[in-house]
């Protein structure tokens, strides 16, 4: 399976993770890298759209993504 086409301008790992590349890159082989369904940025980009995924969502956050989805405020 392809990497995620988010992945290249994905702002979390551009932006929240560019001081811990091993970190980063541990996610994205288990996030980005072939099945990306479990990703929960992937989940909100699939319902809401790119402009509804929060720049500090983590890809392993997906209680918030189902909170975003469903419209519960996520605290």
């Amino acid at each position: 399976m392809a990497d995620c086409e988010l992945l290249k301008g994905c702002l979390f790992f551009n932006d929240q993770m560019a001081k811990m590349p091993a970190v980063a890159d541990m996610m994205k082989n288990a996030y980005c890298r072939g099945d990306n369904t479990k990703c929960a940025r992937y989940m909100v980009y699939q319902k809401l759209g790119r402009t509804a995924v929060p720049a500090d969502l983590p890809p392993n956050d997906v209680g918030r993504a189902v909170k975003l989805i469903s419209g519960e405020p996520a605290v």
